[in-house]
């Protein structure tokens, strides 16, 4: 954990494009509340198979222009070369100098994954057309992506992204800090030298939960996951154990020396607001 500790806290917010007028309006709010926490930036994820490609980059602006730095998420999945280079262009013009760069998750019925396969592929591209124009986020998985075939492998994949040209990592959420200590210890050991900022996702709903994470292999540790069963309908019980592991977290990660934290907000104000408050950030 050591080479951690000499960046400086950076603390980050996640959103998704919303869908419907009521959710941009929404959204705004949120921004705005959350906006006075001064975090670094706002983060802006990306469809499966660009389905949200345009509610990103309109997020995404929109987030620019009334003054914050915005780092919309850029995926590998059906993307072309073209493509990729006319969507950086558009940001630099929009001043937007900040990218989480993903391979994506493939949709259901798609074949193909694009020109880009893997995400070291996509930064290397990014850092071949722009130079150091853009600050580069890639994503690293202290639990290990779902579809890699071995803890090696996963290590030697996120190596890669570093190698082209990644400036930071943020993580998947994970309830387990001993994950994230043994995954930064093992990044060092490959020679690794970025920050690698905690994914936060706080506990709200048992339910949504375990289904995502069931998706994209966040373990809920066994004692976590039977004490949120037994709370079954308490909404009030549930959110108040599930707020104290989220913070109880999040403390033990900060005082371990982590270079901040990244808040997957599901574009909800109350949660990350209460861990902060909590934190006394």
């Amino acid at each position: 954990m050591d080479s951690q500790k000499k960046y400086p806290k950076t603390f980050s917010f996640e959103f998704f494009p919303p869908k419907t007028a009521e959710g941009a309006e929404k959204l705004r709010n949120v921004r705005d509340e959350l906006g006075k926490l001064n975090p670094k930036y706002f983060s802006v994820t990306f469809g499966a198979g660009g389905s949200t490609q345009q509610g990103t980059y309109e997020t995404v602006t929109e987030i620019q222009q009334a003054g914050y730095e915005a780092a919309p998420h850029l995926s590998c999945i059906g993307s072309t070369r073209e493509r990729v280079s006319e969507i950086l262009q558009s940001y630099l013009n929009e001043g937007i100098s900040h990218i989480v760069a993903l391979r994506g998750d493939m949709p259901s019925g798609m074949g193909e994954a694009g020109e880009f396969r893997y995400a070291n592929e996509l930064v290397e591209f990014i850092r071949e057309q722009t130079g150091d124009q853009f600050f580069i986020e890639v994503a690293a998985y202290p639990e290990f992506h779902p579809q890699a075939m071995s803890a090696e492998v996963d290590l030697q994949n996120f190596a890669r992204k570093v190698k082209a040209g990644a400036n930071s990592a943020l993580t998947q959420y994970f309830y387990n800090p001993d994950a994230y200590f043994r995954f930064v210890d093992d990044c060092e050991k490959l020679g690794i030298d970025i920050p690698i900022i905690p994914g936060i996702m706080p506990i709200t709903n048992y339910k949504s939960l375990a289904r995502f994470s069931e998706m994209c292999g966040a373990e809920i540790p066994r004692w976590i996951r039977k004490r949120l069963e037994s709370y079954g309908d308490d909404i009030e019980s549930l959110r108040d154990f599930g707020m104290d592991v989220t913070v109880d977290m999040c403390q033990k990660l900060l005082d371990a020396g982590t270079p901040g934290l990244h808040f997957y907000t599901m574009n909800q104000t109350g949660p990350t607001m209460t861990v902060w408050k909590r934190l006394g950030l």
